[in-house]
């Protein structure tokens, strides 16, 4: 059985979530909120800087979660910056 489809949306509080498409009362998978300031500097492209982030977030996540996945690649600390 393949997982419901993902929806990225933005709330009437400002926030932009990552939900499942088949459930919109379900709570969110991630919820991003941009500070006033930053959301000033993007202007309209917040939302694009949004779902950019939330993309970066997914291929990680299937990256880190591969069956084929090196062990060692993975290191005992990470740095992020």
């Amino acid at each position: 059985m393949s997982a419901p489809p993902l929806e990225i949306v933005e709330l009437r509080t400002g926030e932009i979530v990552l939900r499942r498409s088949d459930d919109p009362d379900a709570e969110p998978l991630l919820t991003l909120k941009f500070s006033d300031e930053a959301h000033s500097c993007l202007l309209e492209d917040y939302l694009q800087v949004a779902k950019a982030m939330f993309d970066a977030g997914m291929l990680e996540l299937a990256a880190v979660t591969s069956p084929h996945r090196n062990e060692d690649d993975t290191c005992e600390h990470r740095v992020l910056h």
